[in-house]
């Protein structure tokens, strides 16, 4: 446990120490306010909110033919639903695409007896599979706790494998030891290492706090270091920036520890679908070993690697991902993925 907390802090200190050395020798092109307004566009039919086991609303949001199969998308840490922008754009001409905000996150309420915990998140999960799979399968893209969520729901409710859920994307996941690829070697750089994982999170958090409300470029350069490939446009970074300054403490506090203390390796064998492993080329959070050994512990898988893509290849590389998300989910939903069009010619008979 020490020594894991003393990972997270090295990591958040080198971490500020990069950012201030990028800031000071790259210059940023500013940023384009209509690319960054249109990330802020939410999915057009609004499902309200759904309440998951404990009583926590989780915020749903749909785009596409209620009578397609369902592609449910869950975002990652301290972000929320807006980081699928161009999947749901894209995808929705042939599936039915559901976002939620996972608890504590975006639009959905604060969690239940403070639970922030995977397992809560998993459950979150299954309950809005429930709601939204009453006829139609549904495929689960998950990105890094999203993904790590997902395979909770295997531990939590296995039988909905293979019936309601009948595949899985798992976009810079791991199922152990979150962050460690890039905070693992940086253990010396801290003289005074927390006793506790807690006082770790609460450090981290201060070190974040810090950060985000540095002036200049600092913020986007700790964000562009530690989340994305080398030439990701600055509308993005700043996204992510935004979405990072929103989140709360306790997401940080609370929902980082859990992160950090997980280990549902034993839970990877449960999910008995077929599975696509994404990860970036360049993803310091969950490098592309932690996507292969992924991989090798899921029943039936296969690995792809993002080219030029960080940890968030949704929006590094949205074209190459839709597409092996398209691909993935015809084959395992056995959907002819037509256009909206073609199906609505085929509900009128014209």
């Amino acid at each position: 446990m020490k020594k894991r907390a003393a990972a997270i802090g090295a990591g958040v200190a080198a971490g500020a120490f990069a950012a201030g050395a990028v800031t000071r020798t790259v210059l940023r092109r500013r940023t384009d306010p209509h690319l960054q307004a249109e990330l802020r566009d939410l999915p057009p039919d609004d499902l309200g909110h759904i309440e998951s086991f404990d009583g926590t609303r989780i915020a749903v949001r749909a785009a596409g033919d209620p009578e397609a199969p369902v592609l449910l998308f869950v975002h990652g840490f301290s972000l929320d639903m807006t980081i699928w922008h161009e999947q749901w754009v894209d995808l929705s001409t042939d599936f039915r695409c559901v976002l939620m905000d996972q608890r504590g996150h975006g639009r959905s309420g604060p969690p239940a007896h403070g639970d922030l915990s995977l397992r809560a998140m998993g459950r979150d999960i299954a309950a809005v599979v429930d709601s939204v799979t009453s006829s139609t399968p549904a495929l689960v893209i998950g990105h890094s706790l999203g993904g790590i969520a997902s395979i909770a729901m295997a531990e939590q409710r296995p039988e909905l494998f293979g019936s309601r859920v009948s595949g899985l994307v798992l976009v810079g996941a791991s199922t152990d030891d979150l962050l460690t690829g890039m905070m693992g070697s940086l253990t010396g750089l801290l003289r005074r290492r927390p006793a506790t994982l807690s006082t770790a999170m609460r450090r981290v958090d201060q070190v974040r706090k810090a950060i985000m409300a540095s002036p200049g470029d600092v913020p986007a350069a700790a964000v562009r270091l530690t989340q994305f490939g080398p030439d990701a446009p600055p509308h993005l970074v700043d996204h992510i920036v935004q979405l990072t300054q929103r989140a709360t403490s306790e997401v940080w506090t609370d929902g980082l520890a859990e992160l950090m203390d997980i280990d549902l390796r034993h839970a990877v064998p449960r999910a008995v679908v077929p599975a696509l492993v994404i990860v970036g080329e360049h993803d310091r959070v969950t490098p592309p070993a932690s996507a292969i050994e992924l991989a090798g512990e899921l029943p039936d898988a296969r690995l792809v690697v993002m080219s030029g893509a960080g940890h968030m290849p949704m929006l590094e590389r949205p074209v190459e991902l839709d597409r092996e998300i398209r691909m993935f989910a015809k084959r395992v939903l056995k959907w002819p993925a037509r256009s909206a069009s073609a199906r609505a010619r085929k509900r009128t008979g014209s």
